[in-house]
C-alpha cells in the first residue's frame, strides 16, 4: 500500500493507537511498522495472532508481558567483546524473567485453552535458567552489583562496613559531650564522599583536619577532623578496590552472556511480537471490534460497520456490501450526509483487516484481501503546482487507472466534479466504465443525476444513497444500498420559507423524466425502510441471542475449571496448616507444662507463651487469596509502620514507587518492596512525626530493633542500653523493644528511669501480653 493512501485514510492514527497499548520498546516499534498485506495467508496468520490475544485477554486478562527494554544494542556489544554495564544486565534479567513467566503462563494455559498461533511462538523461546540465576545473584533490579557477585567483593564491602563503623564511632564523639557546643548541629554528614561535621566558623581550629565545604552564609564549615583523616583515606582506597572488583565482575558476566546472544535475541523478538499481539487485542476491546472472515468469493460484507476514529456514542453504523452481484457502487445524497465517511470507513477497515487487526463491525462480517487500495478523496487543489480542484482530482485518477488491477479497491469522492456538470458526468461514467473493464472494485460518490441512471442500467453496478429525513430535513447518515438518492431542494426551500409560487415555477422547469425518477426513488425508499426495519430487528435479536449463548458457555466452563482448582488447592493448604499448627501447639503446651513442673524462670515461660500466641498469626497464610485480598484493602500511606514479610522486619513506608511497589526504610536501609510483601502493623494515633535526622547511611545492616538485657548485671545492662539507644537513634528507627525480663525487677526499673530521662524518647510502655508483657518495654522515639 502506498504511504499516501495510508495517510488519506488515517491508518497512521490507528497505528499510534495500537502503539500506545504496547509496553515493550520492541512492541512499540513493531506497532509503528505495521502495514497492510496483500497476501491472504499472511493476513490470516496475523488475524489468528490477534484472535489468540483476544482469547487470552478475555480469559486471563492478557499475556504477562512486562515492560522490558530493547536489548539489541547490548547483545551486539557483548558479541564483539564489549563489557556491559549494570543497567544493561538488569535489562537482560528482565527479559529472561519475562520469558520464564510467559513460558509458565502458556504451559498452564495449554491444558485448557486452544490457540491458533501463540503456542508455536512459545516453542521459539529459549530458557536460560543458569544465566538468569547468575545474573540475579550478581545484579539487582537497579543494575547495581550485589555483595554476592564474588567472594572478593563481599570481603571488600565487609571491610568498608567495618571502616564505616569505626569512622562513625570516632565522629559520634564530636557530636556528644563538650565537643557538641562547637558544632552548628550535633550531626554527621558527608562531603566529597568523606565524613564531616558542621563546625561553627569561629571554632574551626578546635578539631584540626580538612575543610571540605561551607554553608551559604559562611557561618558553618564542614570539617573532616584530623583524627579520622587516615580512616577516610583507607576508606577511599577500599572504594577504589571495590570499583576494580566490580569491573572484573561485569567483564566476567559479559563473557557469559556472549555465547547466548542468539537465544537472547530470539527471546527479545518473540516478546516484542507477543506484546504487539497483546496491544492489538487491547485495542480491539477498546473499539469493540470483532474478527472478520476472509471471503474466498471476494465478497465484502461489513455488518454495522463503524468508523474507528469517530466517537462510539455518535457514529452511525452501516451495512456495506460489495462484490458478488455488483462490484461498483454509486452513492448519491445531500451534502454532509455521510457519503465521504462511508468511503473512508470501507477503505480504512479494509486496511486494518489486512494488517491483522480486528475491525469495528458485527460478527460474521467478511472482507476481501485487496492487492491495493486507491483513494481520491478531498480537495487537493495546489497553488504551488498551479492545479485547480478538477486538475488535482484528474491527476490522482490518472495515477489510479495506471496501477489498477482486478483485485484493487478504488474509492472516488465526487468523481468528475469541479468542471461543467455535463462534461463532468460524462467523464465520470467513462472512468467507471474503464474501472469496470479492469474488473476492480469501486465506490463513487456523486451529485450527478446521470450517474443514478448509470447505476441502474449498468451490469455489476448498483445505486446507494445516504438517507434523509423529510420531516426534520436532516440527514440520518444511514447507507441505503439499491436506492439512489433524490434531490430534496424543493422541500428544504419550502420549509425554509421560500415563496411557494417560486418553488412551483421551479418544478415546471425540470423535465417529466426527472419528476418520475424522483417519485420512483421516493417510493423505493419507503418500501426499503419498511423491509429494513423488520429484517434489522430480527437479525439484531438473533445475533444477541447467539453471542450471549456463546459467552455463557465459555464463562461457565472457565468458572467451573477455576472453581474446582481453587477449591482443591484451598483444601490441601487448609489441611496442611491445621496439621502443622496442631503439632506445634502440642509441642509448646508440653514445654509449658514441663517448665511449670520444673520451676522454670520467667524468661523461658515468656518465650514459650509468645511462641504459642504467634500460632494464630497469618504468616503461614501469606498465600491465602482471601486473607491477601483483605490485607491489601487496608490503604497504605507514607509514614505507616509495616512488616516486611520476606525478612520479618518492621520498617516505615517512605513513598510509593509504582502501582504496587513501595520504598521502605528498615533500619538504615531503604528497599523497594512489592505491596503484596507488606503487612500494615499500624501507627498509634498519638504518635507525632519525628524530627528528621541527618545520619550516615552505610551499605550494611543497622542494629537490631530488639535489645535483650536478660542475664546481664545491672551496670553492664545500663551501659549496653545507653549504647543501643544511641545506635537506634543514629539508624533513625521509629521504635524499638527492650527485653529485660521480670526477675528481681532491678533492670526493669533501671530501664524505666533511663527512658524517663532521655529527651529523645517520646513514650514507652510494657509490651502486649502475647509479646512478653511486663518482661519487655516498647520505646517510641520523637
Amino acid at each position: 500500500m502506498k504511504h499516501k493512501i495510508l495517510g488519506q485514510l488515517e491508518f497512521d492514527r490507528i497505528q499510534e493507537a495500537v502503539r500506545s497499548e504496547a509496553v515493550t520498546a520492541l512492541g512499540q516499534k513493531l506497532a509503528g511498522r505495521m502495514r497492510p498485506s496483500s497476501d491472504p495467508d499472511k493476513v490470516q496468520q496475523r488475524l489468528d495472532e490477534t484472535a489468540d490475544g483476544a482469547t487470552i485477554l478475555r480469559l486471563r486478562g492478557g499475556l504477562p508481558v512486562a515492560a522490558v527494554p530493547d536489548i539489541t544494542t547490548s547483545l551486539k556489544r557483548a558479541e564483539i567483546g564489549g563489557v556491559l554495564d549494570g543497567t544493561e544486565f538488569a535489562g537482560i534479567v528482565r527479559v529472561l524473567r519475562t520469558v520464564t513467566a510467559i513460558d509458565d503462563f502458556l504451559t498452564d494455559l495449554h491444558e485448557n485453552v486452544d490457540l491458533r498461533r501463540v503456542y508455536q511462538m512459545q516453542a521459539q523461546l529459549t530458557l536460560l535458567p543458569g544465566l538468569l540465576r547468575e545474573l540475579q545473584r550478581s545484579i539487582d533490579e537497579e543494575g547495581n552489583v550485589t555483595d554476592e557477585a564474588s567472594p572478593e567483593l563481599h570481603g571488600i564491602r565487609r571491610r568498608m562496613h567495618a571502616m564505616e563503623r569505626d569512622i562513625r564511632e570516632r565522629m559520634e564523639g564530636y557530636t556528644r559531650g563538650n565537643s557538641a557546643q562547637y558544632l552548628s548541629e550535633p550531626i554527621i554528614t558527608i562531603r566529597d564522599d568523606r565524613y564531616v561535621i558542621p563546625v561553627k566558623a569561629e571554632n574551626r581550629g578546635r578539631f584540626g583536619g580538612v575543610v571540605h565545604d561551607q554553608s551559604a552564609t559562611g557561618q558553618t564549615l564542614f570539617i573532616e577532623p584530623q583524627a579520622v583523616v587516615d580512616l577516610n583515606n583507607r576508606m577511599r582506597e577500599t572504594q577504589v578496590a571495590e570499583r576494580q572488583e566490580i569491573m572484573r565482575v561485569l567483564t566476567d558476566l559479559s563473557a557469559k552472556v556472549a555465547p547466548e546472544t542468539d537465544g537472547l535475541r530470539t527471546d527479545a523478538s518473540v516478546l516484542g511480537h507477543l506484546d504487539l499481539i497483546n496491544a492489538k487485542a487491547r485495542y480491539a476491546a477498546l473499539i469493540k471490534a470483532t474478527e472478520p472472515t476472509i471471503s474466498d468469493a471476494g465478497v465484502v460484507d461489513l455488518r454495522q460497520a463503524r468508523h474507528p476514529l469517530i466517537d462510539q456514542h455518535k457514529v452511525v453504523p452501516n451495512d456495506i456490501v460489495l462484490g458478488g452481484d455488483y462490484q461498483s457502487i454509486v452513492i448519491t445524497g445531500p451534502n454532509t450526509g455521510g457519503k465521504t465517511v462511508t468511503l473512508k470507513t470501507l477503505g480504512l477497515l479494509s486496511l486494518m483487516a489486512q494488517a491483522g487487526l480486528f475491525i469495528p463491525v458485527d460478527e460474521h462480517s467478511t472482507v476481501k484481501v485487496f492487492s491495493n487500495v486507491f483513494a481520491d478523496i478531498g480537495d487537493e487543489q495546489s497553488i504551488e503546482q498551479n492545479l485547480s480542484t478538477f486538475s488535482s482530482h484528474m491527476t490522482n485518477v490518472v495515477a489510479i487507472l495506471r496501477d489498477l488491477d482486478k483485485d484493487s479497491l478504488a474509492l472516488f469522492d465526487e468523481l468528475g466534479a469541479g468542471t461543467d456538470p455535463q462534461e463532468g458526468a460524462a467523464l465520470a461514467i467513462s472512468i467507471l466504465d474503464a474501472v469496470g473493464t479492469v474488473g476492480a472494485y469501486v465506490v463513487d460518490t456523486t451529485h450527478y443525476p446521470e450517474l443514478k441512471l448509470y447505476g441502474y442500467n449498468t451490469p455489476g453496478t448498483t445505486n446507494a444513497s445516504m438517507a434523509f429525513d423529510g420531516d426534520t430535513l436532516q440527514p440520518t447518515y444511514r447507507l441505503q444500498i439499491g436506492v439512489p438518492g433524490r434531490s430534496n431542494a424543493f422541500e428544504i426551500s419550502t420549509r425554509l420559507g421560500l415563496d411557494q409560487t417560486i418553488v412551483d415555477r421551479a418544478k415546471l422547469l425540470i423535465s417529466d423524466d426527472e419528476h418520475d425518477l424522483n417519485n420512483m426513488i421516493a417510493d423505493l425508499e419507503k418500501e426499503r425502510q419498511a423491509a429494513a426495519m423488520t429484517d434489522s430487528d430480527l437479525q439484531e435479536k438473533l445475533d444477541e441471542a447467539t453471542k450471549l449463548h456463546g459467552q455463557l458457555q465459555a464463562a461457565y466452563a472457565d468458572l467451573k475449571m477455576r472453581q474446582d482448582k481453587e477449591l482443591q488447592a484451598a483444601r490441601d493448604q487448609a489441611n496442611k496448616m491445621v496439621a502443622d499448627t496442631q503439632a506445634e501447639a502440642d509441642q509448646i503446651i508440653k514445654s509449658l507444662r514441663k517448665m511449670q513442673r520444673g520451676g522454670a524462670n520467667d524468661a523461658g515461660v515468656i518465650d514459650a507463651q509468645t511462641r504459642l500466641h504467634q500460632l494464630h498469626q497469618d504468616t503461614p497464610l501469606a498465600k491465602n487469596k482471601v486473607l491477601k485480598k483483605a490485607r491489601n484493602t487496608a490503604a497504605l500511606r507514607a509514614g505507616d509502620t509495616v512488616k516486611v514479610l520476606q525478612y520479618g522486619q518492621t520498617g516505615t513506608l517512605l513513598k510509593q514507587q509504582g502501582n504496587h511497589e513501595w520504598q521502605v526504610q528498615v533500619g538504615i536501609m531503604k528497599m523497594a518492596v512489592p505491596e503484596s510483601g507488606l503487612e500494615k502493623v499500624g501507627t498509634p494515633e498519638t504518635e507525632q512525626p519525628r524530627t528528621a535526622r541527618t545520619h550516615v547511611q552505610g551499605a550494611g545492616s543497622g542494629p537490631s530493633t530488639t535489645l535483650d538485657l536478660r542475664g546481664q548485671r545491672y551496670a553492664e545492662a545500663m551501659s549496653n542500653l545507653d549504647k543501643y539507644i544511641d545506635e537506634a537513634l543514629l539508624a533513625n528507627y521509629p521504635t524499638v523493644t527492650i527485653i529485660h525480663g521480670l526477675g528481681t525487677g532491678a533492670i526493669r526499673n533501671g530501664v524505666t528511669e533511663y527512658l524517663k530521662k532521655n529527651r529523645n524518647v517520646a513514650r514507652f510502655g510494657y509490651a502486649p501480653a502475647n509479646a512478653g508483657g511486663s518482661g519487655a518495654t516498647i520505646v517510641v522515639f520523637r
